[in-house]
């Protein structure tokens, strides 16, 4: 296999680099591996070191070699399956780290029983004011009660801040059983130590005490793997497993650097006391008969009969039949779109744009994207343009920047290998209709102010392109005379002579930072106090300002592109400027809520609708409605 990049820096103190994270997932491997065999696997990717941007892959990226195992989960709503990486041996263990997989999160469940997990984990996290020595006091009152039940527990360090406990089960059991429990034991320590232990999620709640998390026992969830480096600080550490006597030294010496292990110590460790986590593969134990008798098998969603041949020839990692009319993004890894767009303007060119912070970072390429290894093709940089011009096939007006006739020449979705845009360099594997591979974009010096990048052919030849799919759009099969002949779509741009706009009445509205829900110990009660459901969706503001609607999330980013029919609901607001705060749901026709399949939208079921529900008018007409109480503002 052949390393990318094996002295870059991905930890800056010590300056461990990919290399040495490479030879250390080789020399654990004989430890870790036992651990992960058959688990679907979450990879939290650092391409540009543990201070860069970092993303979860789940769904195995389109790059991934045929050698490397998979296995499709169905989502809960429907849609394709998320089609997760097993790491079974050196050969891809190494694989991921070559991708700078710094962080292993396996889930508690192998394949395919994906519905059984082999245990319990408590992992204790250590909330404000408190700290590792806190959680191993805890890990030692929750170690007391597990064994009054007769169970035998095990301690690992998280090689971040906290603790965690694991209690093998490798029984017939499914967390209808192992969520209960585990969330009763944590309840029970917490009233029994309210001083010292919470058991709820509200971070508020947590100020001075360890959080026991027992919701990490769920089908959806995976903990960081047992070997695994953690990308927390600017020191590689790992999450390693610890005797009790250990943790006693430890409070006796109050002393929390004991808990941490550099990779070197963590192998040097293994050869001294080998694996201490080996008994959680074939230890068997059961829960307390009264949560044993709650676990029950959820069946699969199975493969039509009749397609079972079809999915049998097929790897659906590498293979986009049936292919839907435009590619989506990927919620459960680093996937995203592209659109290469032939452009017959003044000149005709290729517009080369990927989705990226909610915008298409734009090239215009006069001659093509490159083919040939090594080949290299100049970009020069554009402005950014809307998500909706991703599949944008048609007309640009004469006289409108740009004016001309526009076809999606190739469409599809894109995963970054290494590097940053922002820093001028980017590698990035195509996975479109015509174009399949591995491109590198690097910024090169501006000609006529306008930044001009390298779009260069990397990793080997793209499959030729014949000359009738050349002529033709990815997404219609029409030509460039076809599309311009019949104008099915126009496109207006907001640059050049833009059309006389009439006074707007009052200033457009801004992001106005929502308030969020606090928990607390006990309901309030009086006269002035209300309630309202809590919807489990996508908490948005509304800002209508003329014919702009603008969805924001509570990070203010916008939502605007992806709600199209909740965008189109807001125009109808019979005011020419207003800010709402509320929901996007997912509901079914009896009015019932899933966060699933908001999710997973693009593939939403009949049955489902996607709806906007208002629960405070912020702004009107200009005017700040804070001052009004909550009532008048909802009425």
């Amino acid at each position: 296999m052949q390393i990318s990049k094996p002295d870059k820096v991905l930890y800056p103190a010590g300056k461990f680099t990919k290399a040495d994270v490479l030879s250390y997932y080789e020399r654990v491997a004989r430890f870790l591996l036992p651990h992960f065999r058959n688990r679907p696997v979450t990879l939290k990717r650092y391409p540009n070191g543990v201070f860069g941007e970092a993303f979860y892959e789940k769904d195995a990226p389109a790059f991934t070699p045929r050698w490397v195992k998979t296995f499709p989960v169905p989502r809960r709503e429907g849609g394709p399956d998320i089609n997760y990486i097993l790491i079974n041996d050196v050969r891809t263990l190494t694989w991921a780290a070559n991708m700078a997989a710094l962080e292993l999160h396996p889930f508690l469940h192998c394949a395919p029983r994906i519905e059984r997990p082999t245990g319990v984990v408590f992992d204790l996290d250590p909330g404000e004011e408190t700290n590792i020595l806190q959680c191993a006091e805890v890990a030692f009152l929750l170690r007391d009660v597990l064994t009054k039940l007769r169970l035998k527990s095990f301690a690992k360090v998280s090689g971040s801040k906290g603790i965690q406990l694991y209690v093998p089960l490798n029984t017939a059991i499914t967390y209808d059983a192992t969520q209960p429990f585990a969330r009763a034991i944590a309840e029970v320590l917490e009233k029994g130590h309210p001083d010292k232990i919470v058991a709820d999620m509200a971070k508020n709640l947590r100020v001075g005490k360890v959080f026991i998390d027992w919701s990490q026992n769920a089908d959806h969830k995976t903990t960081v793997g047992v070997y695994s480096l953690r990308a927390k600080r600017a020191r590689p550490y790992v999450s390693m497993p610890v005797k009790w006597e250990e943790l006693t030294t430890a409070l006796k010496k109050a002393n929390a650097d004991l808990f941490e292990y550099e990779p070197e110590e963590a192998l040097h460790r293994l050869k001294r006391v080998g694996d201490l986590f080996a008994p959680l593969l074939k230890l068997k134990q059961t829960l307390p008969k009264e949560f044993a008798s709650l676990s029950k098998e959820s069946p699969r969603r199975k493969t039509p009969a009749a397609l079972a041949d079809y999915r049998a020839k097929r790897d659906f990692t590498r293979t986009a039949e049936p292919v839907a009319a435009l590619p989506r993004s990927s919620a459960q890894g680093s996937r995203r779109r592209f659109v290469v767009q032939k452009h017959a303007a003044s000149h005709l060119h290729y517009d080369f744009r990927l989705e990226m912070h909610d915008v298409l970072k734009s090239w215009a390429v006069p001659k093509g994207i490159p083919l040939k290894n090594g080949e290299t093709r100049t970009g020069f940089e554009t402005e950014d343009h809307p998500i909706d011009y991703l599949q944008f096939e048609g007309i640009i007006p004469e006289g409108q920047y740009g004016g001309g006739t526009v076809m999606v020449w190739d469409i599809g979705t894109y995963e970054p290998l290494e590097g940053n845009f922002w820093k001028g360099a980017l590698t990035i594997f195509l996975s479109g209709k015509k174009l399949k591979g591995e491109w590198t974009v690097r910024r090169a010096d501006s000609e006529n102010g306008k930044p001009r990048w390298l779009i260069i052919k990397t990793g080997g030849d793209a499959k030729p392109i014949s000359k009738r799919r050349e002529s033709v759009s990815a997404l219609t099969g029409r030509t460039m005379d076809k599309i311009a002949g019949e104008q099915s779509a126009v496109w207006h741009s907001n640059r050049g002579a833009a059309p006389e706009k009439k006074p707007a009445r009052v200033k457009e509205p801004r992001y106005v930072k929502p308030m969020k829900a606090t928990a607390v110990a006990e309901l309030p009660v009086g006269d002035e106090w209300i309630y309202e459901i809590k919807w489990d969706g996508y908490r948005s503001l509304a800002l209508k300002h003329g014919d702009s609607v603008r969805l924001l999330s509570l990070k203010e980013k916008s939502l605007t592109s992806d709600f199209h029919d909740v965008v189109a609901a807001l125009h109808d607001i019979r005011a020419d400027t207003a800010v709402l705060d509320g929901e996007i749901v997912a509901v079914d026709a009896q009015g019932r809520p899933s966060f699933q399949v908001l999710q997973n939208r693009n593939s939403i079921g009949h049955g489902w609708n996607i709806v906007y529900y208002a629960f405070d008018l912020i702004q009107l007409e200009g005017d700040n409605l804070f001052s009004l109480p909550l009532h008048e503002r909802k009425a």
